[in-house]
């Protein structure tokens, strides 16, 4: 699917932001490096990106170095400088570490972002990218000409920032290694939830709620090898006199076990997310439900918006259109056979 399918989608929702973040996170884009990590970063100047340079060549092969394609827009202004860099770890440095190469990946990008003034890796994963700015949506997508990029799954988001800065670093999806979060809403628990996880590693550093999530999927689907539903299970979790109900007791035992185990990555406040990752989505409510969220389809494509109408958008002869309820997680996988 085109890139410009996802611009197209976002049209309608123009209204939902207000010019201080747009992007999109495209999976599939670069299978000619399908095997290298994709790192897209946003610098200050020149001489940051030099630094920037030679703390990655400390500890991986760059395959490729260039700037990210990029047209003049208007509405685009004080653009940093772009690039991506295509890279493997260094066997040696892991070797001498102890560490497999998503793990050390992922302390370089909390390195640099916590170290470096001047510089944001702001994607990270393989065969993906996320691209985003300050502006609307559409414009953003234009600006990075994601017409001439190809996917087999895209997602996208248009920002409306209430108590945080509108900045590029900001702007969604927030990513980390192949997982990439866009979210409507307020996470009322983003304090509770950034101490427990920056004990493990991470750094928030981005200045919006928003980047907690992507550190809990990773902490979660990663490093404690849950799967989807058991991570959604707990950043949604059920209500303990929901729990108490259910009669299945294997099922009841497991909420009982997430609920306890992971108390301080429970995700309150009203919010709607989509996660990608290398494969598929999955969509989440808040288990109250107190965000938008509807779901779509049309022969092997699913479709998942705020609105009804960005799904018209994108394909006018959507079936099965669908709202999940609270705290039930949506997954949608590419079919069997698809090489991602």
């Amino acid at each position: 699917m085109s890139g410009e399918g996802m611009i197209r989608a976002m049209a309608p929702m123009h209204d939902r932001s207000n010019g201080l973040g747009g992007g999109f996170a495209g999976y599939g884009i670069y299978p000619e490096y399908k095997d290298f990590y994709a790192l897209h970063v946003f610098f200050d100047c020149r001489d940051t990106r030099k630094t920037c340079e030679t703390i990655l060549k400390e500890g991986f092969e760059i395959y490729k170095a260039e700037r990210i394609p990029t047209r003049k827009i208007p509405s685009i202004t004080d653009e940093p400088m772009i690039w991506r860099y295509f890279v493997a770890p260094l066997n040696s440095v892991l070797t001498d570490l102890q560490l497999d190469e998503k793990e050390y990946v992922v302390r370089t990008v909390m390195k640099i972002n916590s170290e470096l003034k001047g510089a944001h890796v702001f994607s990270s994963g393989k065969n993906m990218g996320t691209f985003k700015a300050v502006g609307f949506p559409e414009d953003v997508g234009h600006y990075y000409k994601l017409e001439e990029y190809a996917g087999y799954s895209w997602t996208a988001h248009g920002r409306y920032p209430t108590n945080t800065p509108g900045w590029w670093g900001g702007a969604h999806p927030f990513a980390l290694l192949d997982w990439s979060v866009v979210h409507n809403g307020e996470i009322s628990s983003y304090d509770a939830n950034r101490r427990f996880i920056e004990m493990f590693g991470y750094h928030c550093t981005l200045q919006t709620d928003t980047e907690v999530i992507t550190y809990i999927m990773d902490y979660l689907l990663r490093r404690q090898g849950l799967t989807l539903s058991e991570a959604a299970s707990v950043v949604a979790a059920p209500f303990w006199d929901t729990i108490a109900h259910k009669t299945d007791l294997t099922d009841k035992e497991k909420h009982i076990y997430l609920r306890t185990m992971f108390p301080s990555l429970l995700v309150t406040g009203p919010f709607s997310i989509v996660l990608g990752f290398n494969g598929g989505l999955m969509a989440l409510n808040d288990r109250l439900k107190l965000r938008s969220m509807v779901v779509g389809e049309k022969d092997d494509r699913v479709y998942i918006a705020s609105e009804e109408a960005a799904i018209r958008a994108i394909e006018p002869d959507a079936e099965n259109i669908w709202a999940p309820a609270g705290g039930e997680p949506v997954i949608v996988r590419v079919k069997e056979g698809v090489e991602v």
